[in-house]
């Protein structure tokens, strides 16, 4: 099951010394200026808001008309890559476009469990390890063809393939009765998928998690009937997945215009009952234009309102905020590896320039995430401790500090690991007494991309270290991830970057840090990781209470190697127009059949 986002705020209280660094990184004073060029008083561009504040369920106002086009928008600075299928996306802009058309066959609640109210129901035996699922009858693909036990089989088949080019092949799928076998072409089939027929699939599992009830069933059948003659190496590019797209979800598509838009009309054998609107239209929109796109009405809502534009339009009148935790963080990384693409593993390099954790430590040290919170998300981002976040209460150690901001201690770290500044210039060097200069890649995207990331640079200067951004400057969405790792081929010439990461619906973190997964851009792996990952997703991990054990050592590991630095949770604003009905931010609460307007066009701000 893929995951949604949302997120929070705190207190503001920085000394002079920090507000004067901020003000520098972005090139203004403490006033902030919103659209029109006024400038904000200094008690207006310090206030901080809390998640507290938001609702989660749009406000229902007015009664709904037959029909209508609803206007959504995905807030990005880059086109989106059009690879529409979930069996072989990666990227959030598609994952958004994907959600509308296509969906999972299994459903989940507030937990994060499997229910049985989906697409597909299902009985596990004694053992935890054998799963029986069966489809309901009257889910249909968009062209009329039911959707089988054979389709959900396949998709397995697919991305379980020698020849697969995505990214969804990771553990889950290695735990499944004969798939290792079947990945290295030593078998033809896959021994522990069976299909009982049109509509019953039975998997066996080599091992009982609790992972299986929590998003490690792969729940997206890929239609046979459409992909069958396409060679599996080439079914990523093929027109099928980029511009004849097929779900079985709510609405299917009419159009799309590579990279800025798609457009999708109603799904009237849909099987949860026949969609209310009639059409919706999801765009590109860029994260300097999106209050502009709210008030003109070119949008009703948007996938994430950018958290540092919130204080200056709080009070546009068209619209509802909604708001809540976000299943992500943002993050600091250190290349520590490569992927070896043969073995399709991390492969670790002790000879790489952050290889020692001793700087890697310093560098956390040295950055202050409360004041980027405040300052820069008025609150609605703050400092994270750990890597798991708040939107997973049950796992996420709130009582661990992390390492928390002391550049003194940085300081001190770093010359007791000999990173000297022996010419005097206030920049050390490495221990063998050569140049010590880091490269940082970083994306672009929004008002406060450049200042954050000239401020996490000014920091580490502050503690003597050189960090410079990669190439001179910030990277747009693709390239920043096909350079950091997303196809197998990390660039060499970064040495830290930064990025976010949203998490998965079960807790378990091996499909981001295990050692098999793509993912795993720091390229980090160790023998303790490696056994605290395959702990958490025991047979004895059934036990809560041993899983919660097991994930509190696993987030102390992390503080302790610090292959990432996490820096910020997040909360999600979400603007709603307010003729939209039925409508909400909560989790797996979004019946997107059901969301309705109650007059043909979005009102505009007044």
């Amino acid at each position: 099951m893929s995951s949604k986002r949302k997120w929070r705020r705190m207190l503001y209280a920085c000394t002079l010394g920090l507000l004067l660094a901020l003000a520098a990184c972005s090139g203004k004073k403490d006033s902030m200026a919103d659209e029109s060029g006024d400038k904000k008083t200094e008690k207006e561009s310090k206030q901080v808001y809390s998640i507290d504040d938001f609702k989660l369920e749009k406000t229902n106002k007015g009664k709904a008309i037959d029909g209508g086009h609803f206007k959504y928008g995905i807030v990005y600075d880059t086109p989106f890559e059009g690879i529409l299928n979930y069996n072989f996306s990666s990227g959030v802009p598609d994952g958004e476009i994907i959600d509308w058309f296509y969906g999972g066959l299994l459903n989940a609640d507030k937990n994060h469990n499997i229910t049985q109210d989906g697409a597909a129901t299902f009985e596990v035996d004694e053992s935890g390890r054998v799963f029986t699922f069966k489809i309901r009858d009257n889910v249909n693909w968009h062209d009329g063809k039911p959707v089988t036990a054979e389709d959900w089989a396949f998709a397995h088949e697919v991305i379980g393939h020698p020849d697969y080019t995505g990214v969804r092949y990771n553990d889950d799928f290695i735990n499944i009765e004969g798939m290792e076998e079947y990945h290295s072409g030593k078998a033809d089939s896959i021994s522990g998928i069976e299909v009982l027929d049109d509509k019953t699939l039975r998997i066996t599992y080599k091992k009982a998690s609790p992972s299986l009830l929590s998003g490690g069933v792969w729940s997206r059948p890929l239609a046979k009937h459409i992909f069958k003659d396409i060679p599996v190496a080439k079914m990523e590019e093929s027109d099928a997945v980029r511009k004849n797209p097929i779900g079985f979800g709510p609405f299917k598509i009419e159009s799309i215009t590579p990279g800025e838009a798609v457009v999708m009309t109603k799904n009237e054998d849909y099987w949860e009952g026949e969609p209310k609107l009639d059409k919706v239209t999801l765009k590109i929109i860029n994260p300097k234009t999106v209050v502009q796109a709210l008030k003109t009405g070119e949008v009703d809502t948007v996938d994430s309102f950018p958290a540092d534009q919130y204080p200056d339009n709080a009070q546009m009148s068209n619209v509802e905020f909604l708001g809540n935790i976000e299943m992500s963080y943002t993050y600091i990384g250190f290349k520590l590896g490569t992927w070896d693409k043969e073995k399709k593993e991390v492969k670790p390099d002790p000879k790489k320039k952050m290889a020692d954790v001793n700087l890697r430590k310093a560098m956390w040290h040295a950055i202050d995430n409360d004041a980027v919170g405040k300052q820069f998300y008025h609150g609605l981002r703050w400092r994270a401790n750990t890597l798991i976040p708040p939107s997973h209460p049950t796992f996420h150690d709130k009582d661990n500090p992390g390492l928390t901001y002391d550049p003194e201690k940085a300081k001190k770290i770093l010359d007791e690991a000999g990173y000297k500044d022996v010419d005097g210039d206030g920049m050390r060097e490495d221990p063998q007494g050569k140049e010590l200069v880091i490269n940082f890649a970083s994306m672009s995207g929004g008002d406060v991309a450049e200042p954050l990331a000239n401020f996490y640079i000014q920091a580490w200067k502050n503690v003597g270290l050189h960090v410079q951004l990669l190439d001179g400057r910030l990277h747009e969405f693709n390239s920043f991830y096909d350079r950091v790792g997303n196809t197998g081929e990390d660039d060499p010439a970064i040495d830290i970057y930064m990025a976010a990461w949203s998490v998965a619906t079960d807790v378990n973190p091996a499909g981001t840090y295990g050692r098999k997964a793509l993912f795993n851009f720091p390229r980090y792996a160790s023998e303790e990781n490696d056994r605290l990952l395959d702990e958490g997703a025991s047979e004895k991990a059934m036990d809560q209470e041993y899983r919660q054990e097991v994930y509190k050592e696993w987030q102390q590991l992390m503080v302790d190697e610090v292959p990432v630095i996490p820096t910020l949770y997040r909360a999600e604003i979400t603007p709603v127009n307010h003729r939209v009905l039925n409508y909400t931010v909560e989790y797996y609460g979004l019946d997107r059949h059901e969301i309705a307007v109650t007059q043909e066009e979005p009102i505009k701000e007044k």
